[in-house]
Order: C-alpha cells, then sequence, then structure tokens
C-alpha cells in the first residue's frame, strides 16, 4: 500500500505540476499586467476598510482564515527542507513563486466570489462552485470536492495535530509514558489532547463566524511574532545580511546544490506552503463580504506575499544566518555539499530553526519554535476544517447527499486525536496525492475559464474603471460583463435596484 502510495504521489507531483504553477502564476501576471504589482497599495487599503455582514465576513477575517491555512508547519520546516536539499538558492525560486502565485491567487479567490452562493445565510464558494458554475461541468466540481475532502477532511488534520503534540512535549518534555491501543504515549500528549478537542470543538461547532473571530487574531500574532524572532537575528547580524541575500541570489544560478535542486526544492516548497493554485484559498475568499469581486482577490493575492515573502523569508534569514543547516546533494551516498551541523539532523523537520534560535536565545528559541509550531498547525487544522465543510456543503446540493455536517466535525476531530498521539508514517504522502490533486484540477480549471469566458479579468478591468471613475460604492453586474452562472450578484444587483 505504502509503495503505490509513494507511486501514485510521484505522479502527481512530478516536475510538470511545478512548472504548471509557475507557468499559471506568469499567465495571470502577464494578462492582470502585474496586478499584485499594480495594486499592491489598494490590497491595504481593502483590508482595513471592510465590515462583515451578517451573511459573510470581513475581507480581513477572510484574510486571515485562508493565511490560517497557508501559514502552517511548512513555513518551518518546509523552509528548511527546501534549503536543506536545494541550497540558499532554492529560497530565491521560493520568493518567484510567490511572485508569479500573487497573480493565481487573484484569478482564483476572484472566481470564488463570483460564483460563490448564499448558502442558508452562509456565503460559500470555492472551485467546486466555480468548476460547475462556471465551466457547466458538474462531474469536475463533484471530484473537485471529494479530492479536498479526503485531503483537508481526513488526513491533513491528522498531520498538523501530530506536529502539534510534538511540539507541546518538546516544550514540556513527554511526561509518564502510558501504555494505549496506539503504544505508549506520553501524559503531555494527553493533556495537549484534551485542551486542542475542547477549543477545536468550541470554534468549529461554532461556523465560520467564530473561526473568523478566532483566526483574526491569533493569525497575525503568531505571524508577527515570529517574524519579530527573526527581526532580532537580522538586527544582530546586520554585517551579514548583504552576503547573506547576495549567496541566496548567487546560489540560484549557480552549480552549488544543484540548479535543477534548487529550482525544484524552492518552487515545491513555496508551492505548497503559499497553497497559490491549489485551490484552498478561495473558499475562504468567497465567505467575504464585499462590494466587488476583484476586492477580495486582490486582498488574497497579498496573502502569498505574507506567508512566502514575509514568514518563509524570515525562516530562511534565521537559519542562514546562524549557518545551521547542511546541503545534502543527490549523490547516492547522500553527501553533503554543504555541512554545518552533525549528519544526523533530520533535514525535512523544524530542526534547523529550532537550533538557529537556539544558538541566539538558548532553550528560550527552541521552546518559541515550539510555541509557534503549535499555533501554526493548530490554525491550519481549521482552514482545513473549514475547506471540507464547505465541500461536504456542495456535495449535499450538487448530488443531493445529505451528509450531516455535525458528522464532518466529529470525523475531524478523530482525525486530530489519532494524529495527536500517533505518528504521521506514510499518511504524509496521501495527504500529498489529495492536495496535488486539487492543484492539478484547479490550475487546469481556471486557465480553461479564462479562455471560455475570461470573469477574472473582466471583474478586474470593470473594477478599475470604477475606481477611475472615482465611484463611493462598488457594484458589479455579471450580466453586462459577459458572465454567466454569477446568480448570487445578479440577485443582489436587483435587490439594489428595487430598493432604489
Amino acid at each position: 500500500m505504502q509503495a503505490f502510495i509513494d507511486f501514485l504521489n510521484g505522479i502527481i507531483w512530478s516536475p510538470a505540476l511545478i512548472y504548471l504553477c509557475l507557468g499559471a502564476g506568469l499567465f495571470y501576471s502577464i494578462l492582470t499586467r502585474f496586478a499584485q504589482v499594480r495594486h499592491f497599495k489598494e490590497m491595504w487599503s481593502l483590508l482595513f476598510n471592510s465590515t462583515p455582514s451578517e451573511k459573510g465576513i470581513s475581507s480581513f477575517q477572510a484574510l486571515a482564515v485562508s493565511l490560517s491555512g497557508r501559514v502552517g508547519t511548512g513555513n518551518i520546516a518546509g523552509v528548511a527542507a527546501a534549503i536543506g536539499f536545494g541550497g540558499p538558492g532554492a529560497v530565491f525560486w521560493m520568493w518567484v513563486v510567490a511572485f508569479l502565485g500573487a497573480s493565481t491567487a487573484y484569478a482564483e479567490s476572484t472566481l470564488g466570489q463570483i460564483y460563490k452562493i448564499n448558502d442558508n445565510g452562509q456565503y460559500r464558494g470555492g472551485p467546486a462552485y466555480y468548476f460547475e458554475r462556471g465551466l457547466r461541468m458538474k462531474w469536475l466540481g463533484v471530484l473537485f470536492a471529494l479530492a479536498s475532502i479526503i485531503a483537508c477532511g481526513v488526513f491533513l488534520p491528522g498531520i498538523q495535530a501530530n506536529s502539534v503534540g510534538n511540539a507541546v512535549a518538546q516544550v514540556f518534555g513527554p511526561g509518564d509514558l502510558i501504555q494505549t491501543t496506539f503504544g505508549e504515549v506520553g501524559t503531555t500528549k494527553i493533556v495537549a489532547l484534551a485542551v486542542i478537542l475542547v477549543v477545536l470543538a468550541f470554534i468549529i461547532f461554532g461556523g465560520i463566524k467564530r473561526i473568523a473571530n478566532f483566526t483574526q487574531i491569533i493569525v497575525p500574532f503568531m505571524a508577527m511574532g515570529y517574524i519579530i524572532m527573526a527581526l532580532i537575528v537580522v538586527f544582530l547580524n546586520l554585517d551579514q545580511v548583504p552576503g547573506i541575500f547576495a549567496m541566496i541570489v548567487s546560489d540560484a544560478f549557480t552549480a552549488q546544490a544543484g540548479f535543477g535542486a534548487a529550482i525544484g526544492w524552492g518552487v515545491k516548497r513555496g508551492v505548497y506552503s503559499n497553497e497559490a493554485g491549489q485551490g484552498t484559498g478561495p473558499h475562504a475568499a468567497a465567505a467575504a463580504e464585499v462590494q466587488h469581486p476583484a476586492q477580495q482577490g486582490l486582498v488574497q493575492a497579498f496573502s502569498v506575499y505574507v506567508d512566502t515573502l514575509f514568514v518563509c523569508t524570515a525562516t530562511a534569514l534565521m537559519i542562514l544566518i546562524t549557518q545551521q543547516y547542511n546541503v545534502q546533494g543527490a549523490l547516492p551516498d547522500g553527501q553533503f555539499i554543504v555541512q554545518n551541523i552533525p549528519a544526523d539532523v533530520i533535514i525535512a523537520s523544524p530542526a534547523f530553526t529550532q537550533m538557529a534560535l537556539q544558538s541566539i536565545f538558548g532553550n528560550f528559541g527552541s521552546a518559541f519554535v515550539g510555541i509557534a509550531l503549535f499555533f501554526f498547525a493548530f490554525t491550519t487544522i481549521l482552514a482545513y476544517y473549514y475547506i471540507a465543510e464547505t465541500n461536504v456543503a456542495y456535495l449535499r446540493r450538487a448530488l443531493k447527499l445529505h451528509v450531516p455536517l455535525t458528522f464532518v466535525k466529529l470525523l475531524i476531530m478523530f482525525m486530530v486525536a489519532y494524529g495527536t498521539v500517533n505518528t504521521a508514517g506514510y499518511i504524509w504522502n496521501l495527504g500529498d496525492v489529495g492536495v496535488g490533486l486539487m492543484a492539478w484540477l484547479n490550475i487546469v480549471g481556471i486557465i480553461v475559464i479564462f479562455f471560455m469566458a475570461r470573469p477574472t479579468m473582466k471583474a478586474l478591468k470593470d473594477y478599475e474603471d470604477q475606481k477611475a471613475a472615482g465611484v463611493e460604492e462598488y457594484t458589479f453586474d455579471p450580466k453586462a460583463l459577459g458572465i454567466e452562472g454569477a446568480d448570487f450578484w445578479e440577485k443582489r444587483l436587483e435587490e439594489k435596484q428595487q430598493q432604489k
């Protein structure tokens, strides 16, 4: 079974997917005339000039929910893996994929807004919804919904919970070992599991508004705290910073660590971290209350910058400045191209980051990484739950499958419990299969939608025209723009006209 999963994972996460992600980002960057640069100031103003409604959440809350999924253990362990296998130059390619991926995030999140629905008083949307309404391909929407439920609802929450349990055990010690059905489990993990389940149940049974209210406080706090720690490391080593950036750029185009390895690992970890194109961001984007779909698309483009250019760069600078890393070559004997720390340190783990902070702050640094991992992973579980819930709701409408959401919530909690007290094992590859399948379906889908109707481009031009005209309140008329299937916005426009 494990061999089959590894084989399937190797096919799905082949270089073709990496270049598809890059190509889609370049494609939408050129077509939008690099909106991720032109409208950077607009992104900021949209973040803080929005309010929630009874049926939706604010743009900032939607950003926080999507960031809770983007900013996770990959920002700590993923960056370490990119450097450990691809060299410092891999960081440069993470920047490239973030810059290009911001335009992909704009496209998919704008689509999420355009084709969202009002589901019994709650806004819902995402790839499954815009595949059905924008492409008129319900079968593709069903396929994406199934892939996302398997990945985000079953496998990935357990993996993140495992990181939470390990982070707590790292800070407080394993405690006494107790024999259970799952083997020996430390009392620290058991106590952590109890706290996690209570808090998780309280939040997810409260719906998207409670998730949004929690994440809008925790996500900025944890991201800023982490970046501040990185800035302290940078400040204490200011004389090294120019050399570090020069090394990142030069290593991206030289044979050190292998040119292909730098690109491959940088792009793969960048895509995996910021999730641009994977189809996860549009779920939260669709829940936002905005005047125009393009507004939330621009806000979500900014989330890619936060994830990769801020948080991932913070991790990379801490590791490279303190030189707490190795670079392993592709040779059969696993020879190190660069070795600064013991060879037995696991590369694809938070170890590089822990050792970097420990070299500056002592044991407090290692404990801080453990605490950061706790919050990063916990908020990611919340985002995974919301994605799973949204796609279950889609299947319930599309196929008339009356799956109680309570069952989904209990399933998520069971997987969290299982993941906390267990080892991750090859479940990581199972999760990768689901996420990779989501990326293939979503990126191909948003490109096909462009050639069929160009809804994202029409929405962007319409928004820019209204902004240039200086309107006080933006409107969105899909029929006038030649966009079909946007029933939510058609109904909203009719209601506004009736009120006048």
